[in-house]
């Protein structure tokens, strides 16, 4: 994945906390373990339902945190930055997602912030920690990161990881926004779990939104009226999928949780699934293709 040299990076919808010793609560509870806190929190705060059915009512900034985005405007002012640096990469990978979900909805988007944030933070559902991993909050219409969790997916999921697949993980949690604002939470039942349920309806049709948005972020133009992605190779697509794979709930719970596979609990949906939806996505470049409440073949 390469993005064009030459441009300027907007931090504008980026708060960047990880310089202010935020001090959000766990969530989750002591001694899950990343994949313990990350299941619970994604399943909790994703699972459907309007913002008032959200875990908590911490939004905005807590005690001792501030959001400064002065050394990353610094560290992140040209375009090219992004094919060195991480936290630059998902500042035009933002930008390249919200472009294109202003271009495909009008006025029916609104963007929103992502929250860079290390260890712990508040947010609108509830006190998230770096094990949380990538998550959407509807209650405050924010995506919250610690960049460290694509480090994580490497190390502990095993995955071969690189710059496409770190966009294709914030283009979910994007998705996400747009299923919130055009109403798809609410056809979840909060709490539902299994292999065709309406919570991992709701996840597959994320990453179906997800590989739409790869589809076009060639193409696709920022302010400056260029695109901010000049190529994506079948390389990236390839460890894409393998990402997608290795974050099924089939696989978690076979390789990093109890060893057995328990399709009863699925909230995300398999392996299998994750894939299949973010290609359906990416090969027809059509959300409408995405309608994952509206099938009963999920894969």
């Amino acid at each position: 994945m390469r993005y064009r040299e030459g441009g300027r990076l907007d931090t504008s919808h980026v708060q960047d906390r990880r310089r202010g010793g935020g001090r959000g609560l766990a969530v989750g509870g002591g001694g899950l373990g990343l994949v313990g806190v990350l299941v619970v929190v994604l399943f909790q705060v994703l699972g459907g339902g309007d913002s008032s059915a959200a875990l908590g009512a911490l939004a905005g900034l807590g005690e001792g945190e501030t959001a400064d985005n002065s050394v990353l405007e610094q560290s992140c002012d040209e375009t090219g930055d992004a094919n060195d640096s991480v936290e630059c990469a998902v500042l035009a990978d933002i930008d390249s997602i919200q472009d294109y979900w202003s271009q495909e909805l009008g006025a029916q988007y609104v963007p929103t912030d992502t929250v860079y944030f290390s260890g712990r933070t508040p947010t609108g559902c509830g006190g998230a920690t770096s094990g949380s991993g990538p998550f959407y909050c509807p209650a405050d219409q924010l995506v919250y990161i610690d960049l460290s969790f694509f480090d994580t997916l490497r190390s502990q999921f095993g995955a071969e990881g690189g710059a496409f697949p770190n966009a294709y993980v914030l283009a979910h949690e994007y998705g996400h926004h747009v299923q919130n604002l055009l109403g798809a939470n609410r056809l979840v039942t909060p709490g539902e779990t299994g292999p065709t349920s309406g919570t991992v309806r709701l996840e597959l049709q994320a990453d179906c939104y997800a590989g739409a948005w790869a589809n076009h972020a060639e193409t696709v133009p920022d302010a400056s009226g260029a695109p901010l992605i000049e190529e994506i190779t079948q390389d990236d697509v390839d460890r894409a999928l393998d990402t997608a794979g290795r974050i099924g709930d089939d696989f978690i719970q076979e390789n990093l949780g109890g060893g057995t596979v328990d399709q009863d609990t699925f909230t995300h949906g398999s392996s299998e699934q994750r894939q299949r939806w973010f290609l359906t996505g990416y090969e027809t470049g059509d959300p409408a293709q995405c309608d994952t409440f509206a099938t009963d073949d999920l894969g």
